[in-house]
């Protein structure tokens, strides 16, 4: 694995550069020798390996021009893998544009203390759910309180359990809209500097969550050690909670742009690995700081933020709801609030300002090419060699799987 820190000529179809996949193939064995996995790291692991090679199959692409020949594998479509989640956060976003409402939305983050991560870790899905379950609570009871506001809001929220360094450390995002539905039907716009105050916020999430996971542990749900149980009590009877809350987004263009960014996000993406050899793995991290570690220590930390099985780390609460889309809330409230079809495309152009690389196409793509053209400009069927050709994909040959590019 070699490091390549300047991205070469867009032109060409593959450069080296270190890559998660790279580090599973080459440390992941020495990664189950050193430690347990349980089966969904086990399963993450076998899917990083394999992603992109040949053991997943794939075709073999020759230009119509020139001759050409290159062979293309299939990607794992893991949900933890930095490669496959491009194309599927393109697609979900493009589903998710019916529900933006033309209106300012805040930026939340619910935190837990650090107190709780042991007992979050060994309970991962009840403890998710009970975080997600009083971050939520806690922003509908305070938006329905007319004291407040007295309005449902839309609400998306997603979950992430690391920090830059890839350390366990679980919170939601929330993305919240400046407003909300009031009980005569009409919308009820909140301040314009801050939804809630955040030390309220922060009092209810707390009492929200401790009543949940005290009631938890007393069903049987969470299982505490006794090591952890003294730091859990302080964290949730005398440990001041934080919530951290953003300045508000302009509107719909910045809303598109934050999901974007954080809805399919991984632990770590392949452009923030910045060295990778057989000894050390080097990662930025932030502020142009970096982290290194050995790789076997790196794929530890990668593999703390597998999640459950089928479990939704991103849902959707108030106007964003189930119940709210299969009514049409939305599109009321978007005739109310003068989100005709023509301010629909004022904030497509407005989001192309904001993220152009999430809003090239405004079609949704059909196929893998068309995803990989909106979201880099790169023409993956365009011939590297002649650059007139179009690669065609013809069957791949077993005997031909580790055949490497014809040099051009």
């Amino acid at each position: 694995m070699q490091a390549a820190l300047a991205c070469p000529d867009r032109g060409a179809v593959e450069w080296s550069a270190p890559t998660v996949g790279a580090i599973a193939r080459a440390h992941g064995a020495a990664l189950r020798a050193s430690c347990a996995l349980n089966w969904e790291q086990l399963a993450v692991l076998r899917d990083l390996e394999r992603c992109r090679t040949a053991a997943l199959g794939g075709h073999r692409y020759v230009c119509d021009t020139c001759g050409y020949t290159k062979p293309m594998y299939n990607s794992c479509r893991n949900r933890h893998c930095p490669t496959c989640q491009s194309i599927e956060q393109r697609r979900w976003l493009e589903r998710r544009q019916e529900t933006i409402l033309p209106v300012p939305y805040f930026h939340l983050v619910f935190t837990l203390p650090s107190e709780l991560r042991p007992v979050v870790a060994f309970n991962r899905e009840r403890m998710f759910g009970l975080l997600f379950e009083a971050a939520s609570r806690t922003l509908l009871l305070l938006s329905r309180d007319e004291r407040h506001l007295g309005a449902t809001p839309a609400v998306t929220m997603v979950l992430h359990t690391w920090t830059r360094e890839l350390m366990f450390h679980p919170h939601v995002h929330a993305v919240v809209s400046a407003g909300g539905l009031g009980t005569d039907g009409q919308w009820v716009a909140s301040r314009k500097a801050y939804l809630f105050p955040v030390k309220v916020m922060a009092a209810l999430f707390r009492r929200l969550f401790r009543e949940a996971l005290l009631a938890a542990i007393e069903q049987g749900e969470v299982q505490v050690a006794a090591a952890h149980e003294r730091a859990m009590r302080k964290a949730l009877f005398e440990t001041k909670w934080n919530v951290y809350a953003k300045a508000p987004f302009g509107g719909a263009a910045q809303v598109f742009g934050y999901l974007g960014r954080y809805t399919h996000r991984v632990g770590i993406s392949n452009s923030r690995l910045l060295y990778a050899d057989q000894h050390r793995v080097t990662f930025a991290t932030k502020e142009g700081r970096s982290c290194t570690v050995t790789p076997v220590k790196f794929l530890r930390r990668l593999l703390l933020h597998v999640l459950p099985k089928r479990f939704h780390k991103i849902r959707h609460y108030g106007l964003c709801s189930s119940h709210h889309v299969a009514a049409g809330t939305i599109d009321l409230l978007r005739e109310q609030l003068g989100g005709t079809l023509a301010s629909a495309e004022r904030a497509r152009a407005e989001l192309r300002s904001v993220e152009p690389a999430l809003a090239r196409a405004d079609a949704t793509p059909e196929s893998w090419v068309e995803c990989m053209l909106a979201l880099t400009g790169l023409d993956v069927l365009r011939c590297p060699r002649c650059k007139e050709g179009r690669l065609m994909a013809l069957p791949l040959e077993l005997e031909q799987s580790s055949a490497t590019e014809d040099s051009s």
